[in-house]
């Protein structure tokens, strides 16, 4: 599985050969010590897999689960009539496809997956970059990519990568995609950071968004034995990442609360906001009214 598509996660070797997690972990380190592949936090690659990237379609069958409840999740901070970008990837694809359904929305995109998941959504306008197409991952890269992002600016932006550390934050293998994601980046007024728990504690060779520069970070639940995962979402939360857990019952760094709930936890400025009777400027409702019984009843009488 791992010759045929560049990488594999535990969760799916499990399913597929209907045994335990920790039963493909003891033989995928037999198999490492063979120098057959390299482990990963979650998952395993072929060997050498620091530099090496894989390519769209090894990495579309990676973590599919994991993908789509991550991308369900962070479809929920798009609100109607915003500007966003998106990055390239195989999560951020699927993002898309539930971005479809938001009107009024403007996404600016150097993903050509992303621009078709995108292209017959009502309401939906799609802004593509120029640059070079990168036919591993069907991104628009280079100086062309660069260049066409200047002068943007747009509330969020939501990137992926190969892999994510407290230390080093998001990164990925190739050079070129590194030097458009940090583009992708100066545009965005937040950035939100897309990515499965096999990629927590893997650190690539091009460093793309700085940990302190992270929002928020969607992610879903690691197991329970993945140590290294866990700890790296607490170092993360620790710096400041704010931690959405997709099909989780709480978050990383804050109160438990349901994954559906974690929904505006830092909202954009609205002027709207706390207009609305018994709601304060600040979206927490109140158990008084906003007006006084007697004022409103003197103001009855007024009228």
């Amino acid at each position: 599985m791992v010759r045929a598509n560049g990488a594999v996660s535990l969760r799916e070797l499990a399913r597929v050969v209907q045994t335990s997690e920790v039963t493909v972990r003891r033989d995928v380190r037999a198999l490492e010590a063979e120098g057959l592949l390299d482990r990963r936090h979650g998952g395993a690659v072929l060997p050498g897999g620091f530099t090496r990237e894989s390519g769209f379609p090894q990495k579309s069958h990676v973590a599919t689960a994991e993908k789509t409840a991550i991308a369900d999740l962070a479809a929920t901070f798009v609100e109607e009539g915003e500007a966003i970008v998106v990055g390239a990837g195989t999560t951020t694809q699927e993002l898309a496809r539930r971005l479809a359904r938001i009107p009024g929305l403007t996404v600016v995109t150097n993903s050509l997956l992303v621009a078709q998941a995108l292209a017959h959504a009502n309401r939906v306008e799609v802004v593509m970059t120029g640059g070079t197409l990168r036919g591993s991952n069907y991104a628009l890269v280079g100086s062309g990519a660069e260049q066409s992002l200047q002068g943007l600016r747009v509330s969020r932006a939501f990137l992926s990568g190969s892999g994510l550390t407290a230390e080093r934050g998001l990164s990925t293998s190739n050079m070129l995609s590194a030097s458009v994601d940090r583009a992708l980046v100066q545009a965005a007024a937040e950035v939100v950071v897309l990515a499965d728990h096999t990629k927590l504690g893997t650190d690539t060779m091009f460093q793309t968004v700085p940990t302190d520069v992270i929002t928020r970070l969607v992610t879903d639940e690691p197991p329970a034995h993945d140590d290294r995962a866990h700890t790296e979402l607490q170092a993360l939360a620790d710096q400041g990442v704010q931690i959405a857990v997709a099909g989780a019952t709480g978050s990383q760094g804050g109160d438990h609360v349901p994954a559906r709930q974690q929904r505006r936890d830092v909202p954009l400025p609205n002027p709207r906001r706390g207009q609305l009777p018994g709601i304060r400027p600040n979206g927490v409702l109140t158990d008084q009214p906003a007006q006084p019984e007697r004022s409103r009843v003197a103001d009855m009488r007024r009228r």
